[in-house]
């Protein structure tokens, strides 16, 4: 069996050099470290507009396209997911992150010491800024969606193949290298030890925040359907630790199907529903990036109006439909709007992508089993409805597998 070195160990090996070179590298080599950096940081600012723009309107377009009131409502109901997953982790960070966090703040230790400088940086002006990006996206997307333009369109996914490639070629594996430099910076300057014991305190509360909306989900599904909802997240377990190998919505797929269906799905909705959800159900991303945005920003000392914070969330619903199918997709997806709107410089971006990276298993199983829960209010309410517009007004039964 081949043995693959994924993202996750790579991220976790760059944070380990990264503190490990801090102690004892000269002050040259720390020089040619961050001279990456900042080129690799500056070309990132460049890309994210463009990403924004590659990834977003080609993915309205295809929900546009195939339009139609099921798929209205299977999207409809992951969006309303995803966003009490974004706004229920924001008032559970806001209340317990201050206790966990105090006293761990960047800003109290950045002048204990001082990073040498890059020998140079290379500018690199973006075409357009963020907001432009997102925009134009949705008005290119709505557009192609509303005039079925296949030429458009067909430019628009040749652009979205280059900006995937580019993410996956080039970016994702050269975050590791990024990262390092980071966390190299961050030794030096005297900052680290704080935001590794962050680092724990975080999963701890991400992971009790996960089994909470798990059990939410699937409380709503129990009660729409009238079924145990215990049961129901137990069979859907199965594709959780799948999605914990994986780190991919998109390659667990068939074990998603195949357990929703035992929930009483029916096979042609479910799938129907699940590769669809595998791309706009991010409940459990949202989740991370949330908490991650809450604590790196109080981590910096920088506070961020609710109404601020409010509209990140609105927002990031709609842009991580377009994250791409990698690991570490969906906070590649975010950084543009956690540079815009909350105000997050390299450092505090480069903290994100690790810490967000950290824990890409826990979201992932987190979204693929919820998947199941939506799923199966989905189905309820469209036997409902095809109930009251065929013979005999009863809803079709249901077949459950225990």
């Amino acid at each position: 069996m081949k043995f693959e070195f994924g993202l996750l160990p790579r991220i976790v090996l760059a944070i380990a050099a990264g503190v490990g070179c801090g102690l004892f590298f000269p002050d040259w080599l720390t020089r040619i470290v961050l001279t990456f950096n900042s080129v690799f940081g500056n070309f990132l600012s460049f890309v994210i507009p463009l990403l924004i723009l590659g990834l977003v309107a080609p993915g309205i377009a295809d929900l546009g396209r195939s339009a139609g009131r099921l798929l209205a409502l299977t999207a409809a109901l992951a969006w309303i997911f995803t966003l009490i997953s974004g706004f229920g982790t924001y008032f559970a960070g806001t209340a317990l992150l201050p206790r966990l966090l105090s006293g761990s703040q960047l800003a109290e230790t950045g002048g204990a010491a001082e990073a040498p400088a890059p020998y140079f940086t290379v500018g690199m002006p973006p075409l357009m800024d963020v907001m432009t990006a997102l925009i134009l996206a949705f008005v290119l997307g709505l557009g192609m969606a509303y005039t079925h333009s296949t030429r458009l369109k067909g430019v628009m996914d040749d652009f979205k193949s280059i900006i995937d490639r580019v993410i996956a070629g080039l970016i994702i594996p050269l975050l590791p290298f990024y990262i390092f430099g980071i966390f190299l910076s961050m030794t030096r300057s005297g900052q680290v030890a704080g935001v590794l014991g962050v680092f724990v305190k975080l999963i701890a509360v991400i992971f009790c925040l996960t089994v909470l909306l798990l059990l939410f989900q699937f409380s709503v599904a129990g009660l729409v359907a009238r079924r145990n909802p215990l049961r129901m997240l137990r069979t859907m377990l199965t594709a959780y630790v799948t999605a914990l190998g994986t780190q991919s919505s998109a390659a667990t797929i068939p074990v998603t199907l195949e357990q929703t269906v035992k929930l009483g799905v029916r096979p042609e909705l479910a799938g129907f529903v699940i590769p669809l959800f595998a791309t706009i159900h991010l409940s459990g991303s949202m989740m991370k990036i949330t908490a991650c945005a809450l604590a790196v920003s109080m981590l910096s000392g920088h506070t961020i109006a609710p109404a601020t914070f409010a509209g990140f969330i609105l927002l990031l619903s709609v842009t991580m439909i377009a994250a791409p199918g990698v690991p570490g997709g969906a906070i590649m997806a975010a950084v543009g709007l956690l540079e815009s709107m909350l105000g997050f410089d390299d450092t505090l971006t480069g903290l994100m992508i690790a810490t967000y990276i950290a824990m890409d298993s826990f979201g992932t199983a987190t979204n693929v089993t919820g998947d199941g829960a939506v799923a199966v209010i989905v189905d309820r309410i469209d036997r409902l409805s095809r109930s009251r517009t065929e013979p005999g007004g009863t809803p079709p039964a249901d077949k459950r597998v225990s």
